[in-house]
C-alpha cells in the first residue's frame, strides 16, 4: 500500500511540473497566438466572415445628426450688426453604407465604391423636414465674394440678375429643402451660363451630392502581405496625391478610409484617415484609454493643430489663404466657393470667430469629435465624428444683396456622424477578440499556479509517505534485533536442561 501512495504522489509531482512547463510555454506562445488569430481576422479577405462583413456592408447603427444656425435677426445683420444665431435639431438620419465593385487585386491590394444613403428619423428629431429655417442664402452671398474683383458694372449686373429672380441675401425654407436641395430659376440659369460655377445640376442643397452617391472609387491595402498596411488608401480615384492644396505634404493622400485601422495599436499610435468630404487628409491622436461593456478602448480626438492656420502650425500652410485659427478653407475643392469647416460652435478656434456670432456655446462634451478604438484589432467601437459648415460673407460694392454686412464667417450648420457597435456584432466581436484570448491568458497563470500547488502539496505527501515507509522499515528492523537477542538464551536454557536430563540418568 506505502508503494501505491508512492507512486501515487510521484505522478502528482510529474504531472505538476508538466501544467508549470505547459503554463509557462503559453506565456511565450499565447500572445503569438492571439496575434496570429487578430492577423487572420483584421485583413481584409471574404474568408474572415465577421470582419469582412464589418467591412463591406456597416452592420451597426449609424446616424448623421444635423443642426441648423436659424438667423433670427437677418434685417439688423445687413445692417452690419453681429449676427445672432439659434441652434435648430437635430434632425436625424439613419446613414446606410455599402461597398460596391468590390476587386481583389494581386498586389495585396482591393478597390471598391461606398455608396451611401440617407433616411430621415422622425423619432429621434426634435422636429420634421418641413421645419423653417432662415439662413443665409448661399447662392447670393457666395457668389458676391467671388466675384468681389469683377469689374463694377459687371457686379452691377449680377445684381440685376439676383433680383430678376428674387433672390435676396436670406431665405427661408424647410429643413428637407435646404438639406437635399429646391428648385431655384437662379441655378438652372447658372447652369445654362456659367456651367461649372456650382457642384451640381438641377436642385440645389447642402448635402444634395451627399445622398444616393458614393465616396470615389478607393483602392486600399488587404493586409495580407503586411499587417500594418490593412486599410491604408494606396489610391482614391486613380490618384495617389491631390492637387487641392499648396504643399506636397498637404495634398499627400495618409492613412485607412476612415472605418477601420491596423491592429496593434499604442498609446503612441495616430489615427491618420482621408476624407473625400474634406478634401484631405486628417488626423487624430491619443488621448486616454478607457471601456465599453468590457471591452478595452483607446480614445482618439483632434488635435488642437487639426484646423490652425499657417502661421500658427506651419505644416497647415499649404491649406492656405487662411483666417483665423480653427477655419479650413475649402474653397479650392468647393468650386471656389467661400466655405470653410470647422468644429462645431467654433471650438477649439480662435476666439474671434467666437465673439462676431452671438449665440455659440462651445464644449469638448457636445461639440469636440473622437473615435474609441479597440487597440489589438484596431476596430472602432464608438464614433462620432462633429464638423461645422461656414460661409465667409462680407459687403461687397455693386451688389446692393450684401447690404453693409460686417466681414463674417457664419456658420450655417454642424452635424455628427456617429455610430456605435451593438447587438449580435459586438457579442461576437467580445467573444471572438476579448472574451478568448482573456481565457488564454488567465488559463497560462492558472496551470502555473495549479502545476505549481500540485507540485508542493504531492511533494510535501510524498516526503510523508517515505518518512512513513522508513519509520515502518525502522520498527521492522528493530522488532527482529530483539528477536535475535531472544533466541540464543533460549539455547541456553535448553542445554541446561538437556545436561540435567543427563545427570539424573
Amino acid at each position: 500500500m506505502g508503494v501505491n501512495k508512492a507512486k501515487l504522489t510521484a505522478g502528482f509531482i510529474v504531472a505538476g511540473v508538466l501544467m508549470v512547463f505547459f503554463g509557462t510555454v503559453l506565456v511565450f506562445v499565447g500572445p503569438i497566438v492571439i496575434d496570429d488569430q487578430v492577423e487572420k481576422n483584421t485583413m481584409i479577405d471574404p474568408k474572415n466572415d465577421m470582419s469582412y462583413t464589418m467591412w463591406k456592408d456597416l452592420p451597426v447603427p449609424f446616424f448623421m445628426s444635423v443642426y441648423f444656425f436659424h438667423v433670427l435677426n437677418p434685417e439688423e445683420l445687413l445692417n452690419g450688426e453681429k449676427p445672432m444665431v439659434e441652434q435648430r435639431g437635430p434632425y436625424v438620419y439613419r446613414k446606410s453604407c455599402q461597398k460596391e465593385n468590390i476587386t481583389f487585386h494581386p498586389n495585396f491590394t482591393v478597390s471598391y465604391r461606398e455608396f451611401r444613403t440617407y433616411h430621415f428619423e422622425p423619432s429621434m428629431s426634435v422636429g420634421n423636414e418641413s421645419d423653417l429655417v432662415t439662413v443665409p442664402n448661399m447662392l447670393v452671398l457666395s457668389a458676391a465674394v467671388m466675384m468681389e474683383k469683377l469689374p463694377f458694372a459687371l457686379r452691377l449686373l449680377i445684381s440685376a440678375t439676383f433680383k430678376t429672380f428674387n433672390e435676396g441675401p436670406f431665405l427661408t425654407k424647410t429643413v428637407g429643402e435646404l438639406m437635399w436641395g429646391y428648385d431655384s430659376k437662379l441655378v438652372d440659369f447658372l447652369n445654362q451660363y456659367l456651367p461649372g460655377m456650382l457642384p451640381a445640376s438641377g436642385k440645389f442643397g447642402l448635402f444634395a451630392e451627399f445622398n444616393n452617391s458614393n465616396t470615389g472609387l478607393f483602392t486600399v491595402n488587404t493586409g495580407k502581405d503586411d499587417i500594418k498596411k490593412v486599410h491604408r488608401v494606396d489610391s482614391w480615384n486613380g490618384l495617389t496625391e491631390l492637387s487641392y492644396w499648396r504643399s506636397p505634404q498637404c495634398n499627400m493622400i495618409n492613412g485607412t478610409a476612415g472605418q477601420m485601422w491596423p491592429p496593434f495599436m499604442t498609446t503612441e499610435s495616430t489615427l491618420p484617415f482621408y476624407s473625400p468630404d474634406a478634401c484631405r487628409s486628417l488626423e487624430l491622436v491619443y488621448q486616454r484609454p478607457g471601456e465599453m461593456l468590457g471591452i478595452p478602448l483607446y480614445r482618439f480626438v483632434a488635435p488642437k493643430t487639426m484646423f490652425a492656420n499657417g502661421s500658427e502650425y506651419e505644416p497647415n500652410q499649404g491649406f492656405c489663404p487662411c483666417r483665423q485659427s480653427g477655419l479650413l478653407n475649402v474653397s479650392t475643392c468647393r468650386h471656389n466657393s467661400p466655405v470653410f469647416i470647422s468644429h462645431p460652435h467654433f471650438f477649439n478656434a480662435d476666439p474671434v470667430l467666437l465673439d462676431s456670432v452671438l449665440g455659440l456655446n462651445p464644449t469638448e462634451e457636445e461639440h469636440g469629435l473622437f473615435i474609441d478604438i479597440h487597440p489589438l484589432t484596431g476596430v472602432p467601437l464608438n464614433v462620432s465624428i462633429r464638423l461645422q459648415l461656414n460661409l465667409y460673407i462680407k459687403r461687397v460694392s455693386g451688389i446692393t444683396e450684401t447690404g453693409k454686412i460686417s466681414e463674417v464667417v457664419m456658420p450655417l450648420l454642424w452635424f455628427e456622424e456617429n455610430g456605435y457597435i451593438d447587438g449580435p456584432i459586438l457579442n461576437t466581436f467580445r467573444t471572438n477578440l476579448v472574451v478568448l484570448p482573456a481565457v488564454m491568458e488567465y488559463l497560462q497563470y492558472i496551470l502555473i499556479a495549479l502545476g505549481l500547488l500540485t507540485v508542493i502539496v504531492a511533494s510535501v505527501v510524498h516526503h510523508k509517505v517515505k518518512r512513513n515507509e522508513g519509520a515502518a522499515a525502522n520498527a521492522a528492523a528493530s522488532r527482529s534485533s530483539r528477536t535475535d537477542e531472544r533466541t540464543p538464551l533460549l539455547r541456553d536454557d535448553t542445554h541446561k536442561h538437556s545436561q540435567l536430563a543427563d545427570a539424573s540418568r
